[in-house]
């Protein structure tokens, strides 16, 4: 459980400890956070909490410690304590109409991308649709966004490899900042991507959900190193698309030339069958 309640802190406060203190930035950004020493999952734990109504938008739960992180497909994530940074947010989302709530994990990951960016200049980052962060075609992040009981709400969580070593990483195509030489500066890239995220939100809410007018689906299309790749997609039935990652569509799906046309992909594995 959280070791205090959200709540809007006066950051002149004496009585804030280190632990306040190392976010400072973030909260700047709009970020109202609780760290926690460990988790079994900081998303489940915040849809809960904000499914009783005791989190609103833009509060944050975060540890680098999860021990039962969860990806889509219920795929389980799991990485050493304080190797990864793992960041869940909740997002006050009812100005979004429900079609267009699919462009939220989509500018998560692009937001989460710009932040990345931020901090490994040099480096090829951007989004792989739909959820995932890629430096140099190796994944340092996965997005996972989750509803609650309350429907105004969203839940998006982040994982992140921050100090994660080259011999912790759990796959070959897996990366970290400090694989690539680089030491992340949590509270920047938190601030970074709250900032980031929350920004585009309000535009998307702003324009009634419409992508193309509120400028996501040019922001997601920018982020995203899927397209212009020969991908092999596996559908929910079971069966592989392969074809060209063409375009996004203004729904926010994978638009795949294949061989027998075009097909708009709304969810689905993909593989980069080329290296980004």
């Amino acid at each position: 459980m959280p070791h205090r309640a959200w709540a809007d802190r006066d950051r002149s406060d004496p009585g804030r400890t280190l632990a306040d203190m190392a976010w400072e930035r973030a909260e700047a950004a709009g970020a109202r956070i609780v760290e926690v020493a460990s988790a079994g999952s900081t998303n489940a734990d915040l849809v809960a909490t904000a499914g009783r109504g005791e989190a609103g938008h833009l509060s944050v739960l975060l540890t680098r410690d999860q021990r039962a992180g969860r990806g889509r497909l219920d795929r389980v994530w799991q990485a050493p304590p304080g190797a990864s940074l793992a960041v869940s947010v909740a997002l006050r989302v009812d100005a979004i109409p429900l079609p267009a709530r699919g462009w939220i994990p989509l500018l998560a990951g692009a937001a989460m991308a710009s932040a990345v960016a931020a901090q490994l200049p040099g480096r090829g980052v951007g989004a792989k649709w739909p959820n995932d962060v890629l430096v140099d075609g190796r994944k340092i992040c996965g997005i996972l966004a989750e509803g609650t009981a309350d429907p105004a709400l969203v839940v998006v969580g982040s994982g992140i490899n921050t100090a994660m070593t080259p011999a912790e990483l759990p796959v070959p195509t897996a990366t970290s900042f400090a694989a690539l030489g680089a030491t992340c500066d949590d509270d920047r890239l938190l601030a970074d991507y709250v900032r980031h995220l929350a920004e585009a939100l309000t535009s998307l809410g702003a324009a009634h959900g419409d992508a193309v007018a509120s400028g996501a689906h040019a922001v997601v299309s920018r982020a995203c190193v899927t397209l212009g790749q020969e991908v092999a997609v596996s559908l929910p039935d079971g069966s592989v698309a392969r074809g060209r990652a063409e375009a996004l569509d203004p729904a926010g799906r994978l638009v795949v030339r294949t061989a027998d046309g075009a097909l708009a992909v709304s969810a689905g594995d993909v593989v980069h069958v080329r290296p980004v």
